[in-house]
């Protein structure tokens, strides 16, 4: 086992990830053909099927699973060892990638990438849009943000973004004519409401607060989506109330097409975290943009 390529480790983890030889080879820059060479060097070496291979698609047999699980944190730690070279260079450089909730990347994340991307140019930024909890370190990524309450153990957490934002409620002038404005968040119950479902699976409970009064409800309705642009045009076409972020309302509130309602029950939170491992040495990408949060946070004030 001594002999086997660091390559071939890589390439099948790579593959394992994605679920797909095409895919991992794009991200890669290869071939998907010396993907597969390698993945069949590694299972000849090791005499153990890794992968099962269908025309449709790639999974980890149970072998496969168990030693990408224990594989993927040492390949980052090397990973972070070559990049530590990076140092030793003028400016930062690498890939740095980032796991975040698709709001993040539609509210404030668009412009703090280009200014950091300009700062630093020799740095490669991806960012992956997910609202399901993964362990960041696991699935390759090299940091992750997500609200509070979402934070993983033992993980070193930085404010970024927004650090307060608010849940608020509204609908179509003309669904209010017709059906009547809400004045307790019960109401709703009597109402169509347009929900939304994580790519979990999951759809939340509606949570409402008013001074140390907490209500929470579970809405109905004629529409359930995934996407908060589909959402929103729901709701402006009429269909039903919707809940949000007020920072994805306000264009629509300020424009007439949605009236906010239930103004006393608006629900506050704190705003998201960058979190990452507690390393001592991070990767010189990671350590950039984590100066570069806290940099932006103290010129905010």
């Amino acid at each position: 086992m001594e002999d086997l390529p660091l390559h071939d480790l890589d390439a099948f983890a790579a593959i394992a990830r994605e679920r797909s030889f095409r895919a991992a080879a794009r991200k890669r820059g290869v071939s998907a053909s010396s993907l597969s060479d390698s993945v069949r060097r590694l299972e000849e070496r090791v005499g153990v099927r890794l992968l099962n291979r269908t025309t449709r698609s790639v999974t980890p047999t149970e072998a496969g699973e168990r030693l990408l699980e224990r594989l993927a944190p040492a390949l980052g730690e090397v990973a972070q060892a070559l990049q530590q070279l990076d140092s030793f260079r003028d400016s930062p450089s690498g890939t740095l990638r980032l796991n975040v909730p698709v709001i993040a990347l539609r509210l404030f994340l668009p412009d703090l990438a280009i200014r950091f991307l300009k700062r630093y140019p020799q740095i490669s930024l991806e960012m992956v849009g997910e609202d399901t909890f993964v362990d960041v370190l696991a699935a390759g990524y090299d940091a992750g943000i997500r609200y509070g309450e979402r934070l993983e153990r033992d993980m070193i957490a930085v404010p970024i973004g927004p650090r307060r934002q608010r849940y608020v409620t509204a609908a179509a002038p003309d669904y209010l004519v017709r059906r009547g404005v809400p004045k307790h968040p019960r109401d709703l119950l009597e109402h169509d409401c347009i929900r939304h479902r994580f790519l979990s699976g999951a759809t939340l409970p509606w949570e409402f607060e008013r001074g140390q009064e907490t209500l929470m409800i579970t809405p109905k309705g004629p529409f359930i989506a995934n996407a908060i642009d589909m959402e929103i045009s729901a709701a402006i076409a009429g269909l039903g109330v919707i809940r949000t972020f007020e920072e994805v309302l306000s264009p629509a509130i300020e424009m007439g097409a949605l009236v906010p309602i239930l103004g006393a029950w608006v629900t506050e939170f704190s705003g998201p975290f960058l979190y990452y491992a507690g390393r001592k040495h991070l990767p010189p990408a990671l350590r950039a943009f984590v100066d570069f949060v806290k940099d932006e946070r103290g010129r905010s004030g």
